[in-house]
């Protein structure tokens, strides 16, 4: 078992603890403006969305879980369909102050925390991405009312796999600075949340096709309305607009192909439905 694999363990195991709040959503989104590294042209994706965020008396756990559905301009490896992926998110964070029992909020943050976890990721292309990754360090929580915003300094390591070359790649240790946020509000008599997260990853050395990465950019945000009195239930459903922004998939991977537009850069708004339980 590699390094990586162990250090994933190890932070999936940091202790949970009994949840004394959480909020899960089953949700959907689409768009036909996505685009992959070297292919020429859009993609329609349709993605289903398993998420769930809980906190206890020392941290918070968050877990999320998309299934991607690609046409056929995102071939499986078979060539007979459009590929599938799956990309799983853990992070947990454990609350300095509250482990502490100091105060350690100054200005307009409200608490530190160290947050741990990792991302996993399979796709049936003929690149066959199989991401491995984990993040390890602080983040600062700060103060949105009776929503969130935390911003994160984070090391974080990287192995891969490249079905053309049929190659392993382990990257080299790099950084990353991780926003995420929630915050809710009312237009007039209705409920809405501004909600999303961006990421900054700095370039991590070459890539499997021996060529040096450069750093990478995701956005992924949406302003979504609470519709539950449509549909006369308790349950909370929302639905509105979403917009993915990605610069340098994948570190840039192979940006010297032909179309290097296609290849870098995702511009992407999208329809989406949340369902809360």
């Amino acid at each position: 078992m590699t390094k990586l694999a162990l250090a994933l363990l190890a932070a999936a195991a940091l202790p949970l603890g009994a949840a004394d709040w959480s909020d899960t959503f089953l949700g959907y989104r689409t768009s036909d403006q996505f685009r992959e590294p070297g292919i020429d042209g859009t993609i329609k994706k349709d993605i289903l969305q398993l998420n769930h965020v809980s906190g206890w008396a020392y941290g918070t756990n968050f877990f999320n879980v998309d299934m991607l559905m690609s046409d056929k301009g995102d071939p499986a490896a078979n060539g007979k369909s459009g590929a599938n992926e799956v990309y799983v998110v853990y992070r947990t964070a454990l609350s300095l102050g509250k482990l502490s029992g100091k105060n350690l909020g100054f200005g307009p943050v409200r608490d530190v925390s160290f947050t741990a976890g990792f991302d996993f990721n399979a796709k049936d292309t003929a690149f066959a991405s199989k991401k491995r990754f984990l993040v390890l360090g602080p983040t600062l929580n700060f103060k949105a009312g009776s929503g969130f915003f935390d911003l994160g300094l984070w090391g974080c390591h990287e192995q891969n796999y490249n079905g053309i070359v049929g190659k392993s790649v382990d990257f080299k240790t790099t950084y990353l600075i991780s926003a995420a946020w929630g915050l809710p509000f009312q237009v007039g008599r209705v409920g809405a949340e501004f909600k999303g997260y961006a990421n900054y990853v700095g370039a991590k050395g070459k890539d499997g096709f021996g060529v040096e990465t450069k750093p990478e950019t995701l956005a992924n945000l949406s302003l979504l309305v609470d519709v539950s009195p449509v549909f006369g239930t308790k349950k909370k459903v929302y639905a509105g607009v979403g917009y993915e922004y990605w610069n340098n998939k994948f570190g840039g991977q192979n940006s010297d192909a032909p179309a290097p537009a296609t290849n870098r850069r995702v511009t992407a708004p999208m329809l989406q439905v949340q369902v809360h339980f």
